[in-house]
């Protein structure tokens, strides 16, 4: 037993032996380089304790670990890569020459130095100085990193005002210093009233640890031009405002669906984002075409890490990345046309879209009720994101890109169908069938009702002239389910649009055809199951204009205007010249429908629509929705100008009528 504790002990020494043998040969084997590498792997790994083990230790361990992580960290050190050009040995001593290439904030950093290293206990340490870091960097000298700032690109309409870009704002702050420590409670009341945030905010921000009596501590950015709001403000004491550059949508709520806004970029998008060069600090389209023309109008700020001496004057520059300014993006949008539009329509639940019929150049599209741009981009108060997003008239849903019954703004395309297919003609006599109508017993008690009778034909001029419901239920029904669907869709039906405004859809079915004989009818003159979108309207339209294509409708801004078809040939030149012809009567004709848009000296087409919207066939009250699409038809006018405007609820209001008296200004 004895024999055999003396062998486990033993074996236990050997394998001692071994082990402090292997320890010491190793630390003889680690060369100056091995060091030097490891030392510069720690620098990726913010191991500054690790890096300051391998050093002589001629510095402060706290003073090292401070001053390495502020500049490695500060300029962002992403990867380090050495290569070892020559090691000297000299008894215990031995120099080592490199180069380092590493990535940081600025791009690429690249230098050779010399590294001096010390053997302390068999163990190469690198004798630690400031320059290990840059070769230029001396003790008391400091590394710097700049941002140069660069400018979002602006957005300017079809004449160069510019509709968003940066301008003077006035940001409000308080100086707690010279506060009115009496009333220092109700100002803050007041100013929270005056300014909708909370007094819980406006206290949160005065208490924030680097907050001194006399520090500005900013609380809001409005607009210059809100000049009753300031001089109400700086009654009371402390408060200080100051001029601040901000990007300002100059027509406010006029175009902020058409423009959206830009706030700073989230957590998720600035992860999904990670490698196109946005910053936590980035501002980025959240919507309209901020959003859309994003990868052209963002600002890409640039960055300059450069080493200063004790007088804070440059010495050199290490790394820098040239700023990169936005695209200026110039619209075909009308500022006059948009802001008239808004105007007109500012109060009800609307959409409204102007284009050149001729070009496809979008001159102003508009959605009612609305917000303002200025909310989101100089920053929106809890209160005012309350009021938009609990309103029953959803300021925030943009009616331009939604679609809506178009009840007899829809006659036109029903027509131009028919014609286009031989399934009748312009003259052909549909005969009288009063103000209620049904094809036979078999729609039992279902019929087409329609408002007024009329003298002559019952043909297709008369037909929009008088707005007659049954005439287009007959039109329908003699082009048939099939023929009547499968052109549809030839014109955009039941297919999404593309347009530079965002995805737009219209229908007529939910179906890729008509269930019922009565849907069938019903959709001849825009109801049933049909639902247009006005921008889709606006192009459909174009083509009564343009011999029968309908236009590709752009919104940025060509000196050389150059058409552009969706859809070529969509209708016969004689189909769409007939539609026009038509269309000019329910104008200047003292019967038609919209005679009251009739303007001296201009020829005007257009054509009304008033749509029902009824949850069942029993619903007395039901809503209406009102169009008003209208254009000018004289070829030979300098002003071409064709708009298309939905309002909903106008029941009680005069139907469509109500939208033609509020478009015929903006004709004029």
């Amino acid at each position: 037993m004895k024999n055999k504790k003396n062998i486990i002990l033993i074996a236990i020494i050997i394998i001692a032996l071994i082990i402090i043998g292997i320890i010491c040969i190793g630390k003889q084997k680690v060369s100056p380089e091995d060091v030097l590498k490891q030392y510069m792997s720690y620098i990726t790994n913010k191991d500054y304790e690790a890096m300051y083990e391998l050093t002589t230790k001629n510095t402060e361990k706290e003073e090292y670990i401070t001053r390495n992580k502020n500049i490695y960290e500060g300029i962002e050190v992403s990867k380090i890569d050495i290569n070892v050009a020559k090691t000297s040995k000299n008894g215990k001593e031995a120099e080592v020459i490199y180069t380092t290439v590493m990535d940081t904030i600025a791009g690429e950093i690249s230098f050779s130095n010399t590294a001096n290293l010390v053997k302390e206990d068999d163990i190469y340490k690198i004798k630690w100085a400031s320059n290990i870091i840059f070769p230029s960097l001396k003790e008391g000298y400091k590394v710097r990193v700049s941002t140069l700032e660069a400018k979002r690109g602006q957005i300017l309409d079809r004449n160069g005002n510019v509709l968003a870009g940066e301008q003077t704002a006035s940001q409000i702050g308080l100086v707690p210093g010279k506060m009115n420590i009496e009333t220092k409670e109700q100002d803050i009341k007041n100013i929270s009233g005056l300014l909708g945030i909370s007094e819980e905010s406006i206290n949160n921000s005065l208490s924030a640890s680097y907050v001194k009596e006399d520090t500005f501590v900013p609380l809001k950015t409005v607009l210059k031009s809100e000049t009753t709001l300031k001089q109400a403000l700086l009654e009371i004491k402390g408060i200080k405002i100051v001029d601040t550059e901000e990007r300002i949508y100059s027509l406010g709520e006029a175009s902020s669906h058409l423009l959206g806004y830009v706030q700073g970029i989230s957590a998720e998008e600035l992860e999904e984002k990670t490698d196109e060069g946005y910053t936590s600090s980035s501002l980025i389209g959240k919507s309209g075409l901020e959003r859309t023309y994003e990868n052209r109008l963002r600002a890409i700020n640039g960055k300059e890490i450069y080493i200063v001496d004790e007088n804070n004057d440059k010495v050199k520059t290490l790394a820098k990345v040239d700023l990169k300014n936005g695209e200026d993006i110039k619209l075909t949008i009308d500022s006059n046309i948009q802001q008239k539009l808004y105007e007109k329509f500012k109060q009800d639940k609307s959409a409204s879209v102007a284009i050149n019929p001729k070009t496809g150049e979008i001159l102003a599209a508009v959605s009612t009720p609305t917000f303002d741009s200025n909310h989101f981009s100089l920053g929106m108060t809890n209160s005012k994101w309350n009021e938009l997003t609990q309103s029953e008239n959803k300021p925030l849903y943009n009616r331009f890109l939604a679609s809506y019954a178009p009840g007899s703004s829809f006659k036109p395309i029903t027509g131009a169908i028919g014609l286009n297919t031989n399934a009748f003609t312009s003259d052909e006599d549909f005969g009288t069938s009063g103000t209620k109508w049904q094809k036979d017993s078999n729609w039992k008690d279902f019929y087409i009702t329609t408002l007024s009778t009329y003298g002559g034909k019952a043909n297709l001029q008369n037909a929009l002239i008088y707005s007659d419901n049954i005439y287009f239920a007959k039109a329908a029904l003699k082009i048939g389910k099939e023929n009547f669907a499968n052109n549809l869709q030839n014109i955009g039906f039941n297919k999404t649009i593309e347009t530079v405004l965002g995805d737009v859809k219209s229908s007529y079915s939910d179906s890729d055809t008509f269930d019922t004989e009565t849907s069938l009818a019903n959709s001849g003159y825009g109801q049933a199951q049909v639902l247009a979108n006005p921008i889709h309207m606006a192009m459909v339209y174009s083509a009564f204009v343009n011999e029968g294509n309908i236009i590709k409708a752009y919104i940025e801004y060509k000196e050389t205007p150059v058409a552009t078809y969706e859809i070529q040939k969509a209708f016969s030149k004689e189909t769409a010249n007939t539609i026009k012809e038509a269309l000019i009567q329910v104008v200047e004709n003292p019967n038609g429908t919209a005679n009251s848009a009739k303007i001296e000296g201009l020829t005007i087409a257009g054509k009304t629509g008033t749509a029902e919207i009824k949850t069942s066939k029993d619903d007395k009250e039901g809503r209406e929705i009102g169009w008003y699409n209208t254009f000018i038809a004289d070829e030979n006018s300098e002003k071409q100008l064709l708009i298309v405007s939905m309002v909903e609820d106008v029941q009680g209001r005069g139907g469509s009528h109500y939208v033609v008296d509020k478009v015929k200004d903006i004709l004029k």
